[in-house]
């Protein structure tokens, strides 16, 4: 499974980055995905921050 983060939506509201740190870091105006693979075991974790997303900024592959 692969995760991006289309910058042009992302309104760094931080909440992926609190629910999977792992994965998600912020960056200088938006928040960025560490490694565009999810390790097997936060792949639920990381759909779950994309639905959740408010901007629907998380791109999941």
């Amino acid at each position: 499974m692969k995760v991006r983060i289309d910058a042009d939506l992302c309104t760094a509201c931080g909440l992926c980055t609190d629910d999977v740190p792992d994965v998600f870091t912020m960056g200088d105006d938006v928040a960025e995905a560490i490694s565009g693979d999810v390790p097997a075991d936060l792949e639920g974790a990381v759909k779950d921050a994309a639905d959740s997303c408010p901007s629907e900024a998380i791109i999941v592959e």
